[in-house]
């Protein structure tokens, strides 16, 4: 990504909404990030500004999160005490998360790269799009939905992470692969919509942290610092709002109309590349 070109502000509030409202929808947010500015002929936004989105959607999940994540610690640092019953009934969540955030780091650190040179195309982005709601659509409707936190396991969280070590691969999304992984560990679907959020906190975090460092040896923000700084505030209030919308609309319905959402989008990108409307 070039880091020297200073974004329109108007290009930084659509992709900051962008991020906001797909990072924790499972419909992926890299696919989204790649195929709209594609479709408008933006040129790639700057390492700068993908370091404020990840921090946008760190902030998100912070802040809705941030009651579990004290609880979650005090916890697994041997404390007692919490409102929350799961929470207390599962006193190593904080190490079961640890667990699960093992695959995706390795993965991050040896593959993103590589993942985003020979993965990164409309049709790769087009085809995990449809393969991964594929497989949530069958995980929502074959599976038993009855664990909550109180019953993850160590098998659980290992099988949740690995999936999400397949969220470097544009299109898979963190948040649709874990979820439909959690469903088939036969997880509710709020709850594998919270474990899910709970577990991509640590990689956000170091996501953010090594991207940031890059920016740092690069030279710094190069003249982008409003832009930078509108991308977090925007971006996380935005994401915030959506999980909090998300966590509700789970404990109620299915993950249907998501599933056609990746299914569609998936085949429309797909047909836009075969006919060159956009660059595969």
């Amino acid at each position: 990504m070039g880091i020297h070109r200073q974004m329109p502000i108007y290009q930084v509030i659509v992709l900051a909404v962008i991020q906001g409202l797909t990072e924790f929808l499972p419909v992926s947010s890299s696919g989204h990030l790649v195929v709209v500015p594609a479709l408008l002929h933006w040129p790639e936004h700057s390492l700068a500004f993908d370091v404020a989105l990840h921090l946008g959607t760190l902030v998100a999940v912070l802040i809705y999160f941030f009651r579990d994540w004290v609880q979650i610690i005090g916890n697994g640092l041997g404390a007692r005490g919490g409102t929350d019953p799961q929470l207390r009934q599962n006193r190593n969540l904080l190490w079961l998360l640890v667990i699960g955030t093992i695959p995706a780091g390795i993965a991050g650190l040896a593959l993103e790269k590589k993942a985003e040179e020979h993965f990164g195309g409309i049709y790769v982005i087009g085809s995990m799009l449809i393969l991964v709601g594929i497989l949530m659509w069958v995980a929502d409707r074959r599976t038993r939905l009855w664990k909550d936190l109180a019953h993850v396991k160590t098998s659980d969280s290992l099988a949740i992470g690995l999936a999400q070590a397949l969220a470097i691969i544009p299109g898979t999304s963190r948040s649709g692969i874990t979820i439909t992984t959690a469903l088939f560990r036969n997880f509710d679907r709020a709850t594998a919509a919270r474990f899910s959020f709970l577990l991509s906190t640590p990689i956000i975090a170091a996501a953010a942290a090594k991207k940031g460092w890059d920016v740092y040896k690069s030279g710094g923000l190069h003249g982008e610092t409003m832009q930078f700084i509108l991308g977090i505030v925007i971006s996380g209030i935005v994401g915030a709002i959506v999980i909090g919308l998300f966590m509700q609309y789970l404990r109620r319905s299915t993950l249907a109309p998501f599933v056609w959402y990746r299914i569609l989008f998936g085949i429309i990108i797909i047909a836009l590349a075969y006919f060159r409307v956009i660059a595969a």
